[in-house]
């Protein structure tokens, strides 16, 4: 029996999930599988891999073959490493401690080019966050400044307006008042 580490898909249409497992090469894609290695979430940026490394390893050592995906998760994660720097161990090319001591200064470096890298997406959004919120009070600005114009104006409109009612009613008046005049004279 063969066997794959793989990816076997789990969550909703649109957002997918995967478990990393090692199953039989026959069986299907979410079909039985021997052991769940662990999860990998790619709708997180960066993507969220949670992975048991020995067990990864163990069944790397037993000759199980990853597919390209669970290849590149695996080599993401340092299990692909371990699983060299042990070959190396056991021909006697290196100590344990040696090959521990490569292996967790990888991990030190990998950690910190994944947090350099959430950091630099949490300075962009904030960045963005302020831009738009910058973009949003100028267009409230410009708003109430065209608002107070628009006011202006119309202000300024309705003066003229008013003296030339002013002045029909004033003339009209007076022809209504002659009449009354002529009327009483009669």
């Amino acid at each position: 029996m063969s066997v794959k580490i793989r990816l076997q898909r789990h969550g909703k249409k649109g957002k997918p999930f995967y478990w990393v497992v090692a199953a039989d090469a026959r069986s299907k894609r979410d079909g039985k599988f021997l052991e769940k290695i662990g999860t990998y979430n790619p709708n997180t940026n960066p993507a969220t891999i949670d992975l048991n490394l020995d067990s990864a390893v163990q069944w790397l050592h037993n000759g199980a073959q990853p597919t390209d995906t669970a290849r590149a998760i695996l080599s993401y994660k340092g299990a692909l490493l371990k699983h060299h720097l042990d070959g190396g161990v056991r021909k006697g090319a290196l100590t344990q401690e040696q090959a521990d001591e490569k292996l967790t200064k990888w991990l030190d470096e990998k950690a910190g080019k994944v947090d350099a890298k959430k950091d630099g997406l949490s300075s962009t959004k904030a960045d963005a966050k302020a831009k738009a919120l910058a973009a949003e009070k100028k267009v409230n600005e410009d708003r109430i400044a065209a608002a107070k114009q628009a006011q202006a104006d119309a202000e300024k409109a309705n003066e003229p307006v008013a003296e030339e009612v002013a002045e029909v009613e004033s003339t009209e008046e007076t022809p209504a008042a002659e009449e009354n005049n002529e009327e009483t004279q009669a």
